[in-house]
């Protein structure tokens, strides 16, 4: 039997009107299935952790939401050994781009009766755990701008969830400063004067298919990081366009690393934030949670 976790608001309703089709599908092939609405991540966290202590064995969890209602999932499926199946239906959708699974609905349920369950990497923050990426400075100051906007409704309602990142890029940069930061890296530690953000990946993007880490992979026991730093407000803005397509790695002031363990300290506390979550604040310690959650993908 599969389970069902609805987030009817995801996408401003979109949720709801993609288990309808889901459940329709379902019915006409004769799969039984059980299902349940959530509209929040104590809610949903908890009914999910009940039914997997349960005598029921499933044989897939389905997630139809963003990845913020997936990222509430996390605790319960960790170590589980119940693959988790996703349906797109928020406005980042990064973790379904990130395991290649297609947003179309039809796409999406085929994966999930006839796809491969593999295992995931994690990462592990100070006790949480998150799926796609850590976002640490001024891209989680822009998620959680956008989360809090008015222009996220309107872009999901028109089907534009990245445009909405895209205005949350110039929303913040009219109050944000950079700062000194301390990073360590698997015992190597990198002091930059002036950073502006870093982002932590276990996906290639993150803030609705930015391709921040283009080499980040979920299954290959290391995180991906990227840190932009030393540049003018200008000189930011022109580094956006080239993360649509990840053509910014090459340039001075963005570094790229790689690791599993990870400690970041700043002389300002600096906003962390896990699948569009907020999550910790710095100083922060994340590290890799190899294999620890099985993903049904094509």
């Amino acid at each position: 039997m599969y389970l069902f976790i609805v987030n009817p608001n995801a996408g401003n309703g979109e949720g709801r009107r993609i288990w309808n089709k889901i459940s329709k599908k379902l019915q006409r092939l004769g799969i039984p299935y059980e299902h349940v609405y959530t509209t929040s991540a104590e809610q949903a966290h908890t009914f999910l952790q009940g039914k997997l202590t349960g005598e029921v064995s499933w044989r897939a969890v389905g997630v139809i939401g963003g990845d913020g209602t997936i990222h509430s999932l996390l605790p319960a499926m960790h170590q589980s050994g119940v693959p988790l199946a996703v349906f797109s239906a928020g406005s980042g959708n990064d973790t379904a781009r990130g395991f290649g699974i297609p947003r179309r609905v039809g796409g999406a349920l085929k994966v999930l009766l006839s796809g491969r369950s593999t295992a995931a990497d994690l990462i592990s923050i100070d006790g949480d755990r998150t799926l796609t990426a850590l976002a640490v400075g001024f891209d989680a100051q822009v998620a959680s701008n956008v989360n809090d906007s008015r222009y996220k409704k309107i872009c999901n309602a028109l089907g534009l969830g990245r445009l909405a990142y895209i205005i949350g890029i110039f929303h913040t940069l009219l109050t944000y400063r950079p700062g000194p930061l301390t990073l360590d890296c698997d015992g190597t530690t990198y002091q930059f004067e002036s950073a502006w953000l870093t982002a932590i990946n276990n996906v290639s993007s993150y803030g609705g298919g930015m391709i921040i880490c283009p080499d980040a992979k979920p299954d290959d026991g290391m995180l991906d990081l990227c840190v932009v730093h030393d540049c003018s407000k200008l000189k930011l803005l022109l580094l956006f366009p080239t993360v649509l397509f990840g053509g910014h790695t090459k340039l001075s002031f963005v570094t790229m690393l790689k690791g599993q363990n990870i400690t970041i300290s700043s002389s300002l506390p600096r906003l962390a934030l896990g699948d569009g979550e907020h999550v910790a604040t710095t100083p922060l310690r994340a590290s890799l949670e190899p294999g620890s959650i099985r993903i049904i993908r094509p």
